[in-house]
């Protein structure tokens, strides 16, 4: 496999808190927030009062703005939060990809998907790798947000072994916990998503992690990008794809997911007050820290 593209970062210094939970779950929580663009500051006010109901323990946004004057991840978490930024963004919104926690984390690296890729359009496609330091022990997790190009599965192809090939060598062991969740502009039948669930190789590399979603809804689809939403409509008409965000939790030695998958819903998925928080709706799942299985 290609050696990946990294922009390489120190332990972040001087975290904001830890967080005082008294259970073991670890709420993960995924979310392209759709920059500053339709009405930002209304639906600023539904994405911190939805935020605040599902109350998540790490967040995961795509598409957030960070200027020298901003911080919209900031803005809508609040405080005492520990809060890592990609360096790429893009170049009409300074936006990009970012990781909340509540407990302490340190950025391991930043994966440039562009590097051998396609010229790129309009964001620096990038993954941010980051350790989050939890009561249980490291996690790793992974903020995914490849090319976005109807036509682009061959570039997603190619940045989902990327992602992969970099996690496995951060891995510990055969049981070290790793999350990659994101906008992956791709349904789970596209090679990209079949790759990363361990039903197809690429590149003569296979991996495998399981779907958040369909360990706890086998039957149903989770569509995130919804032609009923307005900001749907209006922006992109007649795109093919709608089951784009998802979470997914490595597999073990053993074959099954190294943390349990004790829930996954879709939150923001309808309006409040008339406004709908973003155009694509957010998944949150909960998941058993390893060496709390009971």
């Amino acid at each position: 496999m290609p050696t990946p593209a990294l922009r390489e970062y120190g332990r972040m210094t001087a975290p904001r808190s830890t967080h005082e939970k008294q259970t073991d779950a670890i709420r993960v929580y995924t979310h392209n927030i759709y920059a500053r663009r339709a009405d930002w500051s209304s639906r600023r006010r539904v994405l911190i009062e939805g935020l605040h109901r599902t109350a998540p323990d790490i967040v995961l946004f795509q598409e957030e703005v960070l200027t020298a004057e901003y911080d919209q991840t900031a803005d809508v978490l609040g405080e005492k939060w520990n809060i890592a930024h990609s360096q790429a963004r893009s170049a009409d919104e300074d936006s990009g990809i970012s990781v909340a926690s509540r407990w302490p984390l340190e950025v391991v690296a930043e994966i440039d998907l562009t590097a051998g890729g396609r010229a790129v359009d309009e964001y620096i496609w990038a993954s941010l790798v980051v350790r989050v330091h939890t009561p249980s022990g490291p996690v790793i997790i992974a903020n995914h947000f490849p090319e976005a190009a109807a036509d682009g599965e061959i570039e997603r192809q190619r940045q989902a072994v990327l992602v992969a090939q970099e996690l496995e060598s951060l891995a510990s062991s055969d049981d070290a916990p790793m999350v990659i969740a994101g906008d992956f502009n791709a349904e789970p039948d596209a090679a990209s998503l079949r790759f990363l669930t361990g039903k197809q190789p690429i590149d003569q590399a296979s991996v495998v992690y399981v779907r958040t979603w369909d360990a706890v809804h086998p039957d149903e689809t989770c569509v995130t990008l919804d032609p009923a939403n307005p900001l749907v409509a209006a922006g992109l008409p007649g795109w093919p794809y709608r089951e784009i965000d998802h979470i997914l939790v490595r597999c073990g030695a053993s074959g099954t997911s190294i943390m349990r998958i004790d829930a996954c819903e879709r939150v923001l998925d309808r309006p409040y007050a008339g406004t709908w928080a973003s155009d694509h709706y957010g998944v949150v799942a909960d998941l058993s820290a390893p060496g709390t299985f009971p």
